[in-house]
């Protein structure tokens, strides 16, 4: 046995540095074992950042940003590049990774390269690199192994015209025209940051809906703009077939019909990298999509001392959610006090345009019979979204009818994953209709459309009671104007 450890966290990802990093502000001797050749996980290389920082490159670049005033043709570069955008792309790599090596070495954590397995439930070995092995012994264990992408049989995949939602980061050559198979959060946001790039984009989903667990007003509005950027959906028919014909792929639908491009993204689901850790050996078993079961409170699973944190362990599956999980895992296994996962967290999807959603919906509140109102602020309708060209954009609040408490904040529309976080606050700490409405908010801004949807909202309420003494002429001219 090389060394024994307070904690080994098996991948480095959002989950496993917090949680190392928690550990090591505990006093605990900390183990991270990574995989890849460089600290990160699939956040850092494959997904988050990365495809975040292709969306702010392809926005920037194509002035996406512009068009409402200068007419959709309009461009900063004329000829954008596969390696335009990998410029900015390695910049943040390489920033990210440093940050993180710096965090590691300042909080005394150790950190290997190498491919971790359970031996038992104290101790795992680490292949290196270089094929030798390591065996180390540990008092408690996270697994944050991540996902990777799910890879049917039938999908021909050569890593150039036929791609998963890794690969797609590295092509050599933007294609005219693009197929995405899948209109979950992974395959949406490919699909509408390639249309940005002026790129012919088709969207294939056997479902009849996309993003079934966001508002559906929202999802109106997202999918008529889409619509009319040119992006084809295909819903209700499944892929049955992908093939090469002339130097473009064919996909077969179910419904009889064909969709032809230059490339087919396919990202239909991700599958918990599990399968090669050893699970056997300390007598867990991961589901069908290689994830793992854990309490919902404290993380660990079945195993005593034995936590597991991240995309792991299924939904919600976010960088911001698996880093708390990491946190709330840690303090457990040393019987730290600390607060459970909130209740309520925003879910952020980055298209283009932006989704971000936090509290309840509509279709929930139904579900549970809770009375409710709504009121809804376009863009367009603040100055700050008059003076950046923005054609759309929605935000919307629902309250309670009863106690004018906010219930839900949906936001579809630029910066919506910056604007959440004020409805976050007041929705956590149980505010009301009331705040949006007394409070000023700064002139021009987006946030503005905070106050005209409390305002909106407040008319439809004012049937039930009296005009509140709060609203002034100015709030009333809004009203009724």
């Amino acid at each position: 046995m090389s060394s024994k450890f307070d904690l080994i966290v098996i991948g480095s990802g959002p989950a496993g540095r917090r949680a190392a990093i928690q550990a090591a502000k505990l006093d605990k001797k900390v183990l991270v074992v990574e995989k890849s050749r460089r600290v990160g996980g699939v956040s850092v290389h494959t997904g988050t950042i990365p495809s975040k920082t292709l969306r702010e490159t392809v926005l920037n670049l194509s002035g996406w940003r512009e068009r409402g005033f200068y007419g959709r043709t309009y461009k900063v570069k004329a000829d954008i590049t596969a390696d335009d955008l990998r410029h900015r792309l390695t910049q943040t790599l390489d920033h990210e990774v440093d940050v993180l090596e710096h965090q590691f070495t300042r909080n005394n954590v150790t950190l290997i390269s190498g491919h971790a397995r359970f031996l038992s439930r104290d101790s795992m070995e680490v292949t290196l690199p270089d094929g030798g092995v390591r065996r180390f012994g540990f008092d408690r264990a996270l697994i944050s192994v991540g996902t990777k992408p799910y890879r049917p049989d039938y999908i021909p995949f050569n890593g150039t015209t036929v791609l998963d939602s890794d690969e797609i980061l590295h092509v050599p050559d933007l294609p005219r025209s693009l197929t995405v198979i899948g209109a979950g959060v992974i395959g949406i946001e490919y699909a509408t940051i390639f249309s940005a790039l002026d790129i012919s984009v088709t969207v294939i989903e056997p479902r009849s809906s996309i993003l079934s667990f966001i508002d559906e007003e929202l999802i109106d509005e997202f999918t008529h703009e889409l619509r009319d950027r040119g992006i084809r959906l295909r819903l209700g028919c499944k892929a049955q077939n992908v093939h090469a014909h002339d130097g473009y792929c064919i996909v077969d639908l179910s419904d009889g019909r064909k969709v032809k491009s230059d490339m087919v993204l396919y990202a239909a689901g991700r599958l918990g990298a599990s399968s090669d850790i050893g699970l056997d050996k300390i007598g867990l078993n991961a589901d069908s999509r290689g994830r793992l079961t854990v309490d919902p409170i404290s993380y660990e699973t079945e195993v005593e001392n034995i936590y597991a944190a991240g995309d792991i362990i299924g939904f919600p599956s976010l960088a911001s959610t698996s880093m708390s999980q990491g946190r709330i895992a840690v303090c457990h296994a040393f019987n730290v006090p600390n607060p459970a996962q909130p209740e309520h967290f925003p879910y952020g999807i980055y298209a283009v345009p932006e989704i971000s959603t936090v509290g309840l919906s509509e279709r929930e509140l139904k579900e549970q019979g809770i009375s409710y109102e709504c009121g809804i602020a376009r863009f367009r309708e603040t100055s700050r979204g008059h003076i950046m060209g923005l054609q759309r954009g929605m935000l919307k609040l629902l309250f309670h009818i009863e106690t004018r408490k906010l219930l839900g904040v949906h936001i579809v529309g630029e910066g919506a994953t910056e604007l959440i976080h004020i409805g976050q606050a007041v929705l956590v700490l149980g505010g009301e209709l009331s705040y949006f409405i007394d409070n000023v908010f700064n002139y021009p801004t987006l946030a503005e459309a905070y106050k005209i949807a409390a305002l909106d909202a407040w008319n439809r309420l004012s049937l039930h009671d009296a005009v509140p003494e709060s609203a002034g002429a100015a709030d009333l001219a809004i009203v009724n104007g």
